[in-house]
């Protein structure tokens, strides 16, 4: 009697969670993703309940919400009706539709007068920072999803601290999970302390402190601000190339990044960005340090708007914008992306692209340092290739790390997003879309050096690959539709 009472209790309940799944996970949730956390539940309840527990709400907590639609609409008031100086008839005839539609999702406006370098050099970069920190007079905005004091880094440090002396404010904002889990952690807190800056974590999760949120959701965000006059964004973490990391070490992994040095009225939205994630981790409100557009003089003629993205606004806004772009463009599409892992949208765009005629490339890693993430994007390569896009695999132990595409001759967007579903739900991202052909052309250039450095796949090579290779990247692909 017991075992039929226990068997009925099991069926019962076996049966609530399903029932209740099927109500709960679609809502307000991309069919692929309710699909595969239904997947979960049905076939391994008790672990899939469990996970979808922890990781199964990909939105902030509402007081972090709140906030950041605070910041938005501080800024969509601050800008209304201002004209910011973008040459409205120097791009292409489409291009003030995308700059509508980023403004729309962000507040944020494109902006003229800018110049922008290119970094490709992994310490080249660092020092370039350090080199600008060592000129600031009143603030130093710093803000990494991973800071580290090691070697490479100490110059970068040493320019921090020489600022603070001379009286300038320093101030350094790190994601919690990723510089608690690098290498060196302890001591890096201690010199940031040390040295006399001003710091926080971003989303920490310390959920006996009461800060708790789905703990995957990062800021991913890289950035610089000296003055509000020089501002530096791109792919590149602040730590040692290998990461410090002895499995990274042993396999002698090194990562291949690109940074740009911003000057001109679009480092304003730079420092935008930073003072709103300052607010949200800290509660307090910088309006002192927060420079105007007009206030910044104009260096050049490159248009310029920030798209920052994440799951603190209603919309996958990175992923809008890359949409945007792909059925805009007439020419040629050119991504970099260290993890290509594609929703149904982005993979129809670029296919529909090589429909259209236009010529698509893409840049990745011949190795990957994420074995799940590398797997599922492999399992676009075949569709891809048939499809004419062109992928070129960037040799290892190089991790091609940099973040960039361009679009037909003289638009381009580079920083922190990947081509991924986690960039374009989990993580907080910033993007830079440049309008003019000169940064284009630099870019350009950057791609070939990744061509010259690398080889191009092709669908023949491809149809040979083992057939357990491609069995795990199905897995894999079904498994990162899961967020």
């Amino acid at each position: 009697m017991e075992f039929f009472l226990g068997a009925a209790i099991v069926f019962v309940v076996d049966r609530a969670i399903r029932i209740a799944a099927l109500i709960v996970i679609p809502r307000d949730r991309k069919p692929t993703a309710a699909m595969a956390w239904l997947l979960a539940i049905f076939l391994i309840p008790i672990v899939g309940v469990i996970l979808y527990l922890l990781i199964g709400s990909y939105k902030l907590p509402k007081a972090r919400l709140e906030k950041q639609k605070f910041i938005d609409g501080v800024i969509a008031e601050r800008l209304a009706g201002t004209e910011t100086g973008a040459d409205a008839g120097a791009g292409p005839a489409w291009l003030p539709g995308i700059e509508r539609m980023n403004r729309a999702l962000t507040a944020m406006p494109a902006v003229g007068g800018n110049t922008a370098t290119l970094i490709e050099d992994y310490q080249a970069s660092i020092d370039a920072m350090a080199a600008d920190i060592d000129t600031a007079t009143t603030f130093v905005h710093v803000e990494f999803y991973i800071v580290s004091f090691d070697e490479v880094t100490r110059g970068f440090f040493g320019a921090l601290e020489r600022a603070v002396k001379r009286g300038v404010t320093v101030r350094v904002l790190l994601d919690h999970v990723a510089s608690v889990r690098a290498a060196n952690s302890k001591a890096t807190f201690a010199e940031l302390d040390r040295i006399g800056a001003k710091w926080s974590f971003m989303l920490p999760f310390q959920p006996l402190k009461g800060n708790f949120q789905r703990p995957d959701l990062r800021n991913h965000r890289k950035l610089v601000v000296v003055d509000g006059r020089v501002g530096y964004m791109g792919s590149q973490n602040l730590i040692s190339r290998d990461y410090n990391s002895q499995k990274n070490i042993k396999r002698g992994l090194m990562w291949q990044e690109l940074v740009t040095r911003v000057t001109g009225p679009a480092v304003t939205a730079i420092n935008t960005i930073f003072l709103g994630d300052w607010f949200c981790e800290t509660d307090e409100r910088i309006d002192s340090e927060n420079v105007a557009f007009a206030d910044v003089p104009r260096t050049g003629d490159l248009d310029m708007q920030l798209v920052p993205s994440g799951p603190g606004y209603d919309y996958e806004n990175n992923l809008r914008l890359f949409l945007g772009l792909l059925h805009s463009a007439q020419k040629q599409v050119i991504i970099t992306s260290p993890y290509f892992v594609p929703d149904e949208s982005m993979l129809y765009a670029i296919t529909s692209a090589r429909q259209r005629g236009l010529e698509v490339q893409l840049f990745v890693s011949e190795i990957g340092d994420q074995g799940g993430v590398f797997h599922a994007q492999r399992s676009y390569y075949s569709e891809l290739l048939r499809a004419g896009v062109r992928i070129f695999m960037y040799p290892g132990p190089y991790i091609l790390h940099a973040k960039h595409v361009s679009i037909d001759d003289d638009v381009a967007v580079i920083g922190s997003s990947n081509m991924d579903i986690r960039s374009f739900n989990l993580d907080l991202e910033i993007s830079l879309m440049v309008r003019g052909k000169t940064f284009v052309d630099d870019m350009r250039t950057v791609e070939q050096h990744y061509r010259d450095a690398g080889r191009e796949l092709t669908l023949e090579e491809w149809s040979k690959e083992p057939k357990g290779g491609q069995f795990l990247d199905g897995i894999a692909r079904l498994t990162s539709a899961v967020q």
